[in-house]
């Protein structure tokens, strides 16, 4: 089980958070996903980054949150090895709902990687019933790897 970190940017909100622990957060959540044998990519990027790769990969050139690029279905399935793919955090985005929500951004980055690993995996939230299912997967998740 590997996790492989970048980030964040210098000057970013979110270089407040805290990197080892978010990588110890990510491990444990690969073992709750039953993938303890997985490598995960986590990147923590700035507003503009995130706003190029939104605008890149699913047309809409601003910032988000969270970004997931999963290498379980597609084109590049038969060459990822263990890697799962990767979940692009953005680190402006959670500060701002950090400071909305009352919580701390350690929390808030935690909660965004459940998010986006859960959609590596599989999870969606178009559809009422998905949505239900993968709110469920994520509060069982931030149980797992919380400490």
């Amino acid at each position: 089980m590997s996790v492989r970190l970048s980030g964040p940017p210098r000057g970013a909100a979110g270089s407040r958070i805290d990197v080892l622990r978010l990588r110890r957060r990510a491990v444990r959540l690969l073992s709750a996903l039953g993938h303890a044998r997985s490598e995960l990519s986590i990147a923590l990027v700035d507003d503009a980054t995130m706003s190029k790769l939104n605008g890149e990969w699913r047309g809409r050139p601003r910032a988000t949150d969270v970004l997931s690029f999963s290498l379980l279905e597609g084109r590049h399935v038969a060459c990822r090895g263990s890697l799962l793919g990767d979940v692009v955090i953005g680190v402006e985005r959670a500060a701002d709902q950090a400071r909305q929500r009352h919580r701390a951004l350690d929390e808030v980055a935690a909660r965004l990687l459940i998010h986006g690993a859960l959609h590596l995996v599989g999870h969606d939230h178009e559809a009422p019933e998905q949505a239900r299912r993968m709110r469920r997967e994520e509060r069982r998740l931030w149980q797992a790897i919380r400490r």
